[in-house]
């Protein structure tokens, strides 16, 4: 009788095991996903309100891989959440004015950094613009004046494309998608492939990650600590008070402008980087607007 109870207690245990074991099983993909390196991989996921299919496997695993990246790009993503205090203040509400999905602002992340940086292509600025859209956009490109250095112009103009390229898909992650492939490209393999979602369509390698990217930067931006990056308050990037002034006329030498403004040339530069030379020249009267940091640094 002794064997007979014990047999029967191994198997309860045994059932009781199995059920919690298949509630966790049959509840796990509905669960946030702790791997061997402790990153956690969030399964409830959206771009701008649209759902991301965590469910699908590649989806899942290409998240996964942009996610694991940057999580150990431990420099890059530490400036990018440093710079973030100091950039998108600026960026935000310009996409709100436009009734562009806050997300969009990782999208300036992922191109460069929240820096003014060059590609080997050609493009420039914050957004990374090319010459030729910039100026299909309304911002002014020339070797004296570049405006995809300026971030209120570049994002009001990257705004625009998205608005256009929102309209002509019908989501926001073909926006985003056809941002870095282009519109033409990505309504090209729309047609060929005949599906209309992202997460459906074989794109080129980059175009693929492109979105996987912008969620894995908003997911570490918005919960740092919870992915590892303890950065305080005052360790982030500051926004210097500045005063706008407005120029109608060329400036024959920047040097001694920023000296009658009470600050030096490099500070001038840092705080308006779209002034390309060392004059500014302005032979049709457009009106410019110089940024003049308030407390001279």
């Amino acid at each position: 009788m002794k064997l007979i109870n014990k047999v029967a207690i191994i198997l309860i245990v045994i059932f009781v095991s199995g059920i919690f074991i298949f509630a966790a099983s049959n509840s796990k993909e509905n669960k946030d996903i702790t791997n061997e390196i402790g990153y956690i991989l969030p399964m409830k996921l959206d771009f701008a309100a649209e759902e991301t299919p965590m469910k699908i496997s590649d989806v899942k695993e290409r998240m996964d891989r942009e996610l694991l990246i940057n999580v150990n790009l431990h420099s890059s993503t530490i400036l990018a959440i440093k710079r973030a205090n100091r950039a998108f203040p600026v960026i935000e509400p310009i996409l709100k004015k436009n009734g562009i999905p806050d997300d969009f602002k990782y999208l300036a992340v992922i191109e460069s950094g929240l820096v003014n940086a060059v590609s080997s292509a050609g493009a420039r600025g914050i957004w990374q613009f090319m010459p030729e859209t910039a100026r299909e956009l309304g911002m002014e490109v020339n070797e004296n004046v570049d405006q995809r250095y300026d971030l209120e112009k570049s994002t009001q103009a990257a705004c625009t494309y998205l608005l256009k390229a929102k309209a002509k898909f019908g989501t926001w992650t073909l926006a985003a998608a056809s941002y870095n492939g282009g519109m033409g490209g990505v309504n090209k393999q729309i047609s060929i492939q005949k599906v209309s979602n992202y997460y459906d369509l074989l794109l080129t390698e980059e175009t693929a990650r492109y979105v996987f990217r912008i969620l894995a930067l908003k997911g570490i931006m918005q919960n740092p600590q919870k992915y590892g990056f303890a950065i305080a308050s005052e360790d982030l990037y500051e926004s210097l008070p500045t005063q706008k002034i407005i120029i109608d006329s060329s400036i024959t030498d920047l040097a001694d402008f920023a000296n009658s403004q009470g600050i030096n040339y490099k500070i001038l530069k840092i705080h308006n980087p779209w002034l390309r030379e060392t004059r500014l020249l302005n032979n049709t009267s457009n009106k410019y607007q110089i940024e003049i940091p308030l407390s001279g640094y």
